[in-house]
């Protein structure tokens, strides 16, 4: 039998086995670029229209504030003891009532132009988002949807 040093008899012994799995495997992998991907919230617009969109409006503001205080110190003037306590709660929710419908009368809602974006889906179907601006979205423009928001890819 031949004299071969023992270090040298497990390196080749690694060495040929690490070979041998290597020609044995058959697995590949592959990358999909991110604007490849088929994920539920990517797709291509489809159209996009010109809205009008009415502002919605906010709850009681300055009207029921100046109508309330208004109604409460008028309703203080009438009657005594808790004749009076239930005039003034009633003056003062009264007039935070009309001071309300007073202030929506002289502050229509306000309507304004924003973009209608629908988009074909990956999965086929169909996504359609209302947002104020575009910036460079085109109709036929690779996009995903995010918080209810259209973004080019």
């Amino acid at each position: 039998m031949m004299n071969i040093p023992k270090k040298f008899a497990v390196t080749t012994m690694v060495v040929a086995t690490s070979l041998l799995a290597a020609c044995g495997s058959t697995t590949t992998t592959t990358s999909v670029p991110v604007s490849q991907q088929i994920a539920y919230n990517y797709g291509v617009v489809d159209s996009i229209q010109i809205v009008q969109v009415q502002t919605e409006r906010r709850g009681p503001g300055a009207g029921a504030l100046v109508g309330g205080i208004v109604g409460g110190v008028l309703g203080n003037q009438v009657g005594g003891g808790s004749g009076n306590t239930v005039a003034t709660v009633a003056g003062a929710v009264g007039g935070a009532v009309v001071g309300n419908r007073v202030e929506q009368n002289n502050n229509p809602p306000q309507v304004r132009e924003m973009y209608q974006i629908t988009v074909r889906m990956d999965n086929g179907s169909y996504q359609t988002i209302t947002q104020d601006a575009i910036a460079d979205v085109r109709v036929g423009t690779r996009v995903h949807i995010e918080n209810n928001r259209v973004y080019r890819l």
